[in-house]
């Protein structure tokens, strides 16, 4: 007993890691949904929409800043211009502590940006006449506009909410598209692992055939010709198993590594028929309009093409630009003074911009951006058309897949039927190995042409999902849960 509990202790584990994990399906979409490298790409880009989201929205809130000298010391000559507009050479050694404070708004309705700030100043100079200063500025009003015919906010809060909506539904149809990923990964995996079983079966048949066929070359039943092409059929079987072994252990990789399993040794099922639900053309069409990111990026590509038109007409021809400022401010030796007898300080000025001839640079940009409108909306009715096209012609093809499926699934059966007909009448000597080959080749094919419908069955069905972002089975529209980021 002693001996035995070490060897259990050893073998176990062995034997519980080297046991398969089944998987469906249903479960590998599940999988892929939360682990594979497509959901965390498709994560990181949701991530970088929504930050680039929520700086949008701070732009229009109050930004309060302190921005502080402590301290700055000089000791160096420097020129400076004197009262009589001479330039002299002076040594300066002094120590700066300043510190000011301001609140800035931006301003959606006129383009321009509202602040108001308040500075505190230190001068302290060192030498044969030591000597302290001070300066305040208890409040002053600005506001800086840098055009009056261009307004960038107005655009923004047009074109930010469309960018992040298009983000939004970008990230479903990403984890359709994950789902679409999944399923070729899946049925690469099942039919190379369909396709090594009827190779193993296909190599035991071949063995016994090549066997039986010995015999009755040993008693002249048979010419060479025979038992040889019945060994080539032997030899072709056991090539065939090398080659859907590597196949299977690609495949098992492929699957394995995208949903990050902990083992490649999968057990695929295959999956189960789809309830029969109708997919009308005009449903799925208003469906797609109504949840797809692509009729957002459409009204998104006309509106930057317009804002761009826009900017090109108010800087172009005129360029009027406002800066105004009001405040009050104090300075002197005793800082105990200085909230005494304030001075004022305002003042506005007006820029104006005009080109008079600059060899039709203006003129050339704003057609540019004329020229990229009209080919903007050219190119959103053509990408409609085709969009409603792909639509149209998937619902076409989808509403065909079923009885494409069930027709190869019967010739599946009639062929399988079939070879083993013919195995035995070949056993029994009733028909040659020419006969029984082409039997075994038309089965094989079958087989294979059967994966191949399943395969585009379901592939074609979470298409059809990602195309209108619409599940038709649940009659309901594919939504994702809200992801919060810190």
């Amino acid at each position: 007993m002693k001996k035995i509990i070490p060897i259990l202790i050893v073998v176990f584990p062995l034997f519980i890691f080297s046991q398969s994990k089944k998987i469906t399906l249903s479960e590998a979409i599940e999988i892929a949904h939360k682990k594979s490298p497509d959901y965390k790409t498709n994560l990181n880009r949701n991530q970088s929409n929504y930050w680039r989201f929520r700086n949008y929205k701070a732009r229009f809130l109050p930004e309060l800043t302190l921005e502080a000298t402590l301290p700055e010391y000089r000791n160096s000559v420097r020129r400076i211009t004197n009262d009589a507009g001479q330039d002299v050479f002076v040594n300066q050694n002094q120590l700066l502590i300043e510190g000011g404070l301001s609140i800035s708004q931006s301003v959606p309705y006129t383009g321009g940006t509202l602040s108001i700030n308040t500075n505190l100043e230190r001068v302290e100079l060192f030498g044969l006449n030591d000597n302290i200063g001070y300066s305040i500025i208890p409040f002053s009003v600005n506001y800086f506009q840098n055009s009056i015919l261009y307004n960038p906010f107005k655009w923004d809060k047009r074109i930010e909410p469309l960018i992040y909506e298009e983000s939004k539904r970008d990230f479903v149809e990403n984890m359709e598209q994950i789902s679409v990923n999944t399923s070729r990964r899946y049925f690469g995996l099942l039919k190379a692992q369909m396709q090594l079983e009827i190779a193993k079966i296909n190599l035991s048949n071949q063995d016994t055939l090549y066997q039986i066929a010995k015999g009755r070359f040993k008693m002249g039943k048979i010419a060479e010709n025979e038992l040889l092409q019945m060994e080539l059929a032997l030899l072709n079987s056991k090539n065939n198993v090398t080659t859907n072994t590597v196949e299977f252990k690609r495949t098992s990789q492929n699957l394995a590594r995208y949903l990050e399993l902990g083992t490649e040794d999968l057990e695929l099922d295959v999956p189960k028929d789809l309830p029969l639900f109708e997919v009308e053309i005009d449903k799925a069409i208003n469906e797609a309009q109504a949840n797809r990111k692509a009729v957002i990026e459409f009204r998104r590509k006309r509106l930057e093409a317009e804002k761009e038109l826009a900017f090109q007409k108010g800087n172009n021809r005129l360029k009027l630009g406002i800066r105004a400022n009001f405040g009050i401010s104090q300075n002197g030796d005793d800082f105990n003074n200085l909230f005494n007898n304030f001075n004022k300080q305002q003042n506005i000025s007006v820029s104006v911009g005009i080109p008079i001839f600059d060899w039709g640079v203006s003129k050339s940009k704003r057609k540019m951006a004329e020229a990229n409108l009209d080919l903007t909306n050219n190119n959103i009715n053509q990408d409609k058309q085709e969009f409603e096209q792909e639509i149209y012609l998937h619902v076409l093809n989808w509403s065909n897949q079923r009885d494409f499926l069930f027709t190869s699934e019967k010739a599946k059966e009639v062929a399988t039927k079939r070879y083993d007909i013919s195995k035995k009448r070949y056993i029994l000597g009733k028909i040659t190995i020419t006969d029984l080959n082409i039997a075994l080749q038309e089965r094989d094919k079958a087989i294979l042409q059967y994966l191949n419908s399943l395969e585009k069955f379901w592939r074609d069905y979470y298409i059809l999902r990602q195309l209108t972002l619409y599940d038709f089975i649940n009659d309901k529209k594919i939504e994702v849960d809200d992801i919060l980021y810190d």
